[in-house]
């Protein structure tokens, strides 16, 4: 059988099963193309033709009965996620990176380079980490509630090399944190309580905790906002993703001077003060 084949067989099952997909792909062929070639551990490119041996089709069968049985995300399948064309060891105690900000980083966002940079929900890391190989002379703060989703980040963080440069930290939002930053960032959890009881299966893989916002989905977003100025350096920016949340924060926010560069993300400057 060809690697080609194995897709297309893989494609149809994810067809039929009328999966949801969201974790790193919106189409069952990206899926199916995703599944195959990294737990054969092949590079996206590589050719359709190549042979795969009945050991290769073998190993494939379980991850797609998996996937279409029982809804498991690829990316906990595989324990791999992409962020950026960046790899990030995963597993259940953390969500599964997609976050905006990740193309954001590669904009320009200051005047000049950040020197001290806070992640903070940081989960598996990965936005900590896109920061710091952004921002080479950055030191980074890569801050979650959840011990268990600080041990990914640190998996992924000895991964990139870099834990001289991203320190990891236990804390409530801002409860823990010292000093003030150039550039924080924030990808809380914004999914509203009525949200949460309707959410695809896939979704309910990942831990809740990451992902429940309160009654209207802004109740760490709320607080952020409040505490952001004390942390924020002069000029510094807080970039905070909020979902499908902007309508109801800026009803709420009026006063706040909130830009938005994605209609998922907003923007808060912190002036002379």
């Amino acid at each position: 059988m060809t690697l080609g084949e194995l897709i297309r067989d893989t494609e149809k099952r994810f067809r039929a099963a009328k999966l949801f997909y969201g974790h790193g792909t919106s189409h069952p062929g990206d899926e199916a193309a995703w599944l195959v070639r990294r737990a054969l551990r092949l590079p996206f490119d590589a050719p359709l033709e190549k042979t795969v041996g009945a050991k290769g089709v073998k190993k494939i069968a379980p991850l797609v009965r998996k996937r279409v049985e029982e809804r498991i995300p690829v990316a906990y399948l595989l324990n791999e996620a992409w962020l950026d064309d960046h790899a990030f060891y995963v597993d259940r105690r953390v969500i599964i990176p997609r976050s905006h900000i990740a193309a954001m980083l590669k904009g320009k966002l200051l005047d000049k380079e950040p020197a001290r940079i806070l992640d903070l929900c940081t989960g598996s890391g990965c936005l900590a980490i896109l920061a710091a190989l952004r921002f080479s002379r950055a030191r980074v703060v890569a801050s979650d509630l959840s011990p268990a989703a600080l041990e990914v980040a640190r998996k992924n963080i000895a991964r990139y090399k870099l834990g001289k440069r991203i320190r990891l930290l236990e804390s409530d939002l801002f409860e823990k944190v010292e000093g003030r930053y150039d550039l924080v960032l924030a990808n809380p959890p914004y999914v509203s309580r009525r949200a949460m009881r309707t959410l695809p299966r896939e979704y309910r893989y990942e831990p809740g905790l990451a992902l429940a916002g309160g009654a209207d989905g802004l109740a760490l977003i709320r607080r952020l906002i409040a505490e952001s100025g004390s942390h924020l350096a002069w000029n510094g920016l807080l970039l905070c993703e909020v979902g499908d949340g902007r309508r109801a924060l800026e009803r709420t926010h009026r006063g706040a001077r909130l830009q938005w560069p994605l209609d998922e993300v907003f923007s808060l400057r912190k002036g002379v003060g």
